[in-house]
């Protein structure tokens, strides 16, 4: 079984493994690329390769772009990808104290180890995680997600009330479109494009994006992005000090990884779920009075989860030819392209390419650390340019990356739009990252729970009647019965004050 692992790595191989690690990054830390545009930009040149060399170079890029939209979360304070949405609410603080190349260390060296015990998972226990995953049928998954959506109240503690109202917002947007069940226009003022609906893509960089463009060149003349005058021996003296506090940390880590792991083996769910699932978890757990100490662990908790799930999401694909999420949506086009039939019959009929694309894995993630460790001087370096230079290029990506999405200009204008009112939100105290979660997840909450209501033939107490389910509605149940109280609780003392 140990041979099989590495027994189709040749030169051929390990080179395109290590592009598609470098390839991922890139790809991962630009505004508006994402993880899937980088595997589908890749996977032509699969008819041209053979099956080990293909899938270690998608593997590679799936690696890689889970880890790299830490990134641009980190130092510019646009996440590269959805997962990054929770990275940049401790890291971008900690960059603008001076400590980018801790932050950093400390994403990076998470997603590693992160995507380490994904492997690992994925290598020991993808039968039985992939069998419950199956029990996770429409129910499950609504109320998995309603779960998911109510924790950003705790991500907006300043005012719980602005937090759900933009969470709203970001339901409303959500249900532009057509009707995910009977494919009825939706709010789409009669217009084809908007047919579509509203992808979250270009609302993700408008709202994140233009609001600190519009600060730095409009609004405050002397602003500037947080940036190190260190050299690199000083850059490795941070990633030291992370790597120390990562050890400090390793429960949280080991917690997290699992968690993303679990959360990648139920198909639809995503990073986004995984990394706020495991952030909430870790700000209830690791109570502490060091805010600079929870700042860590908030790094830590998301990027862990973020990378494990790229393990977990490979396992409904492999053994039950079920994408977990959509770059392995693509992974098994590639498979099938090659002859290759995922399934419960994989592992007995091609053993090979199984442990191979295992190997292919484990050599990305030794390639991620490599990268990722040595590019820290080099990412904190490429900030450093003048702020009426590097503006103007981040809002021609963000151009082109909402552009790329779909090849429609309505995506641009849709993140000017945006842009825009998260300028105004900013403004006005209402959190941005509530409407952004909710837009990602209200598609999926609608469609699980108009399908569960369907196979119930309308009986709402479905949701009551399966056990996992339930429990979660009960964890659901508790978490609102806290805030409220919290909420009473509040206006008692500021009416005692008054």
């Amino acid at each position: 079984m140990i041979d099989l692992l590495f027994s189709n790595l040749n030169i051929l191989t390990i080179s395109l493994i290590f592009f598609g690690v470098a390839f991922g990054i890139l790809v991962s830390a630009i505004p508006g690329l994402t993880t899937t545009i980088g595997v589908v930009l890749l996977l032509p040149f699969s008819f041209y390769l053979d099956s080990a060399s293909s899938l270690g170079m998608l593997m590679g890029v799936f690696v890689g772009g889970m880890a790299g939209g830490a990134i641009p979360a980190i130092l510019i304070n646009i996440p590269g990808n959805p997962a990054s949405i929770v990275t940049n609410v401790n890291g971008y603080p900690l960059a603008q104290s001076g400590k980018g190349d801790f932050a950093l260390g400390l994403a990076m060296i998470s997603s590693t180890i992160g995507a380490l015990i994904g492997l690992i998972i994925l290598f020991l226990i993808s039968p039985e995680l992939s069998d419950f995953a199956l029990k996770f049928g429409a129910v499950e998954q609504c109320a998995l997600v309603l779960l998911g959506l109510s924790l950003v109240s705790a991500l907006s503690e300043k005012s719980v009330m602005k937090g759900y109202i933009s969470m709203c917002f970001g339901l409303m947007i959500a249900t532009i479109g057509l009707d995910p069940i009977t494919a009825t226009p939706r709010y789409n003022f009669n217009t084809v494009a908007l047919q579509q609906g509203i992808s979250f893509i270009p609302v993700m960089i408008g709202m994140f994006a233009l609001p600190t463009i519009i600060e730095s060149l409009i609004i405050s003349k002397d602003f500037k992005f947080p940036t190190l005058d260190k050299n690199f021996k000083q850059c490795l003296v941070g990633v030291y000090d992370a790597f120390k506090e990562i050890i400090q940390s390793k429960f949280n880590l080991i917690r997290s990884s699992v968690i993303g792991s679990i959360i990648g083996a139920i198909p639809g769910t995503g990073s986004a779920i995984a990394a706020t699932l495991s952030y909430q978890l870790t700000k209830k757990i690791e109570k502490s009075d060091n805010n600079e100490r929870f700042s860590s662990q908030g790094i830590i908790s998301p990027e862990a989860a973020n990378s494990s799930m790229s393990g977990g999401a490979l396992i409904p694909m492999l053994t039950l030819g079920i994408p977990g999420d959509p770059v392995t949506a693509v992974m098994l086009g590639a498979l099938t392209i090659h002859g290759l039939e995922p399934g419960p019959l994989m592992i007995s009929s091609f053993p090979e390419a199984y442990y191979g694309l295992l190997g292919s894995f484990a050599v990305s993630v030794l390639f991620l650390i490599i990268l990722t460790l040595i590019g820290i001087p080099f990412f904190l370096k490429a900030i450093r340019v003048k702020t009426k230079y590097l503006m103007p290029i981040i809002f021609v990506l963000c151009i082109i990356g909402s552009f790329a999405l779909r090849n429609s200009m309505l995506d641009v204008w849709i993140m000017i739009i945006f842009g825009v009112i998260a300028f105004y939100m900013n403004r006005n105290g209402y959190p941005i990252l509530p409407m952004i979660l909710a837009l990602i997840l209200g598609k999926i909450l609608e469609e699980q729970f108009r399908m569960s209501l369907i196979i119930s033939l309308g009986d709402p107490f479905i949701f009551f009647k399966k056990p996992i389910s339930l429990t979660l509605l009960i964890i659901l149940g508790c978490f609102l019965s806290y805030i409220f109280v919290k909420f009473v609780k509040n206006i008692i003392t500021q009416n005692k004050n008054v």
